[in-house]
């Protein structure tokens, strides 16, 4: 008989936690929680920011190129740097970066003193952050859990971020309403403050060293080789150039015109996104039990249905075929989503995941700064209608093409990714767990 003293019966309380969900997971999802709550507010505050200050389509896009295009020029730096680096440094200094950047934009908005070249220095600073911020933070997931529940890992978190997303649209756009987009920001500018506390504490200690490389440049070189040795990967990256940049000037632009001129105002903009958020949502439940075999092409299907609130907002539809419109297109892209996380995790090895993370930000948002900005003049030139239904009918056809890429369609799950992913269990995992676990967290 088991004494007292060594009997087991307190050890199934740590297992109701699943094996996967480590320290590093949890602590990474928690803050991505609070920085999503935040954000999606501010994105909704600083459109409203612009029109309070008088002005018009042409700049929120200027103001929205503003923060694409330091996210874009800097991307591959961040990238090595995030390679070079302890990872979770790099993502503490971009976070503190950010909390600056919107506590000075919140001061200007909530004085009244807030001048376009002010705000567009300002979403400059934030989108710097950004460029560093997203290389490190993918890398960091990407070696924070193991296992061959690496796609429910993936999924998990993903539902966890855009849960915050509903909430953050939704309190966004009804915050703005009620008291104005400067106070939006300043919530923002605290959540990036609490994120960046909470990453402070990442364990990287059961992270391998990485080898010291050649210098930048040659890491950024290696990175390069890495991306277009592989046909799925360069491909469906110049693919998302195109959709992503569409819908940088759809989200950025247009639907908040819509908005304001058919349908009342922020509010149900803010609605809408939400909805976008709980499709998401919607999304990562189905993927926690959903493994399609051939993960991109599955995946690049559901890239379809990404341009429907385009077409949604070219009628446009009233409030309730918008919602309807965005939450599908929440449901696909999540699945891509989930696909493309765990065909990275598998193809690529762990060593070298923030510089090709850092070619893929960079190729997929490699047009948003001009998409954005031509959004107002392409209104003036062809209308508001025929420019969002041109946008809608691109997307249609890029994810056409794709589908002509054999890695595209024929790459297959494998059961097991170890050696192929070069992951490595997240510090405070068991060892048993990672004998029993591949995946991303």
């Amino acid at each position: 008989m088991t004494s007292p003293a060594t009997s087991p019966r307190r050890t199934p309380s740590r297992s109701r936690r699943p094996e996967w969900a480590g320290r590093n997971y949890l602590l990474l999802t928690a803050a991505t929680v609070v920085t999503n709550l935040g954000t999606h507010g501010a994105l909704i505050a600083t459109t409203w920011a612009v029109f309070d200050t008088g002005g018009d389509a042409g700049d929120v896009g200027l103001v929205a190129m503003a923060r694409f295009a330091p996210l874009v020029l800097f991307l591959l730096i961040g990238g090595a740097v995030a390679d070079r680096l302890p990872r979770h440094r790099v993502m503490v200094a971009a976070n503190a970066l950010n909390c600056v950047s919107q506590a000075v934009f919140a001061v200007l908005v909530l004085s009244g003193e807030a001048r376009i070249w002010q705000m567009m220095v300002l979403t400059a600073l934030c989108g710097t952050g950004q460029a560093f911020f997203n290389p490190a933070a993918e890398g960091m997931l990407m070696a924070s859990v193991s296992g061959e529940q690496a796609s429910r890992a993936f999924a998990v978190f993903r539902m966890a971020m855009h849960g915050a997303a509903i909430g953050g649209a939704a309190l966004g756009g009804a915050l703005v309403a009620f008291v104005g987009p400067g106070w939006v920001l300043a919530i923002d500018a605290v959540a990036f403050a609490v994120a960046g506390g909470l990453r402070a504490f990442l364990d990287v200690s059961g992270i391998p060293d990485r080898a010291p490389g050649g210098g930048l440049l040659a890491d950024l070189r290696e990175g390069w080789q890495e991306f277009v040795g592989r046909p799925w990967l360069w491909s469906i990256v110049a693919q998302f150039s195109v959709v992503v940049g569409l819908i940088g000037a759809v989200e950025s632009v247009y639907g908040p015109l819509v908005a304001r001129d058919e349908l009342g105002g922020s509010r149900p903009w803010g609605i809408a996104l939400a909805a976008y958020g709980a499709g998401t949502v919607a999304g990562a439940v189905l993927m926690t039990r959903w493994k399609p075999r051939r993960m991109l092409f599955v995946g690049t299907l559901c890239v379809f249905p990404i341009a429907l609130p385009s077409a949604a907002l070219a009628v446009p539809l009233d409030a309730a075929g918008l919602t309807a419109a965005m939450f599908v297109s929440g449901v696909a892209i999540e699945v891509f989503g989930v696909s493309w996380m765990t065909t990275m995790h598998q193809e690529i090895p762990e060593e070298k995941l923030s510089r090709v993370s850092a070619y893929d930000w960079f190729g997929s948002t490699a047009l948003l700064p001009l998409s954005t900005a031509l959004a107002g003049p392409a209104e003036s030139v062809f209308g508001r209608s025929e420019a969002l239904w041109g946008a809608a009918a691109l997307m249609v056809l890029v994810t056409a093409l794709v589908l002509f890429v054999p890695d595209v369609r024929n790459l297959t799950r494998r059961p097991h990714t170890k050696e192929v992913a070069g992951a490595v269990a997240a510090p405070g995992v068991s060892a048993d767990a990672e004998g029993a676990l591949r995946g991303n967290g």
